[in-house]
């Protein structure tokens, strides 16, 4: 989920440098920011923040004996 954030805030940031957009405060939010944003999400998805639940999430859980183990 953060990585799709992080492309998100890249793709804006990439759209505004294209399209030479202020979106009214150019000191608070310009294409340095977005990066930043885009940069702080991606390095989060790689730490390992919010990549969701470890333990019993997904894959085959099989009680008992396995089907097809004889």
């Amino acid at each position: 989920m953060l990585a799709i954030l992080a492309a998100v805030a890249f793709g804006l940031a990439l759209l505004t440098d294209l399209l030479d957009t202020q979106f009214g405060a150019p000191e608070l939010f310009n294409n340095w920011t977005l990066s930043l944003i885009g940069f702080l999400l991606l390095s989060l998805y790689l730490a390992g923040v919010g990549s969701g639940p470890r333990g019993g999430g997904g894959g085959r859980w099989y009680r008992g004996r396995r089907p097809g183990r004889g």
